[in-house]
This record gives C-alpha cells, structure tokens and sequence, in this order.
C-alpha cells in the first residue's frame, strides 16, 4: 500500500518541529519519507540508543516507556523521534509497536540535505527547537 503525497504532506504538518513550513517545503519533506512495516513487538527506537530515524504513524499502535514505565501509547497520527533529525543524542524513550504498524520515516541525513538544499526550513525548524526549549530554560 502506498500513501499519497498529500496524505504524507497533511501527517508532516500535524509535527510542531515542522508545521511552520510551506506547503512546498512540506511536499520537498514527503519526499524523503519511506513507508515501513512493522510487526507487533518491533521496537522503532530503545531509550539511551542513538538514532537516526524519525517516524509517523500511519496506521498502527505504540506504546512509549522511559525506564520500563508507560509514558504513553501512541496512535495513526502520532509521532516520535524528531529531535533525531537534528541531533545525534540519546533516544530518551523506548517506543515498540503493539500492533501491526505502518510508518513514515524520515533520516537524519536526507533532511540535514534537503535543509541545506533549502535554507527556510531550517530556519523555521530551529524556531520551533527554540519555542520548545524556552520553558526549560533560563
């Protein structure tokens, strides 16, 4: 099965790191992004682990857990991993799917290209890291 481009273009909207982008810039992102099946029980990403890979729930449940406790499930719509695509630091959470799961991924190294091929999503990324981080911070 495959999964139209705006429908790719309306999940990567709904991501705070990315909603500020154009619609084109939108469209230049699903490009990047490769539909993966997994089964009930594959982990998409293991706490303290460094990762490369961010993923979108197309279809499917996850759970999320930090130290072996449930954060959250996760559901179609529902992402994790988006710092991935801009850092290279430890997954702070496990995310393992509880279904038969369909996802979006997106690399660290295809978006750092598409970023340099485009200035203006990196910029609107780097506010939204900014607009997130400013709670926590001095």
């Amino acid at each position: 099965m495959r999964v139209r481009k705006d429908a790719k273009i309306e999940l990567i909207s709904r991501v705070p790191l990315l909603a500020a982008c154009s619609k084109n810039e939108l469209g230049r992102i699903a490009n990047l992004a490769d539909l993966i099946d997994l089964a009930s029980g594959e982990t998409l990403m293991r706490e303290g682990e460094f990762g490369s890979e961010f993923f979108i729930l197309v279809d499917g449940t996850a759970r999320v857990s930090r130290r072996g406790r449930k954060l959250r499930d996760l559901a179609a719509g529902d992402w994790a991993g988006e710092i991935a695509l801009v850092s290279n630091v430890g997954r702070t959470a496990t995310v393992v799917a509880t279904s038969p799961l369909r996802a979006l991924v997106l690399t660290r190294s295809g978006f750092s290209d598409l970023m340099d091929d485009v200035p203006s999503i990196s910029t609107k990324v780097l506010a939204a890291l900014g607009e997130r981080l400013a709670p926590e911070t001095i």
